[in-house]
């Protein structure tokens, strides 16, 4: 009866090395949210403002390597995809 209390605890099923993992995955996310969001600024939202005095934010806004870089990894990436179905037909087949 003792093991029944114990587990309705869900506590008792997630250790602290497990905590400590659960924090760093909500870290690494957030991290990827902040990485985007300069990302589209980057990208998109600098160009659609008007010219900084900044010598960064000028630099950022007449980069135009960043807005090509989506469209122009499209192409790739159906071409991964396709290989990658191929090898597992190969695969499944062989």
């Amino acid at each position: 009866m003792w093991a029944l209390e114990e587990m309705s605890s869900i506590r008792s099923f997630v250790s602290r090395e497990e905590a400590g993992y659960r924090w760093q995955g909500f870290v690494f996310i957030v991290v990827s949210f902040v990485f985007l969001l300069l990302f589209l600024y980057a990208a998109i939202i600098s160009k659609l403002l008007s010219p900084s005095d900044n010598a960064f934010l000028s630099a950022i806004q007449k980069d135009w390597y960043y807005c090509l870089l989506v469209p122009l990894t499209l192409p790739i990436l159906y071409a991964a995809v396709y290989f990658h179905w191929l090898s597992m037909k190969l695969f499944k087949h062989a």
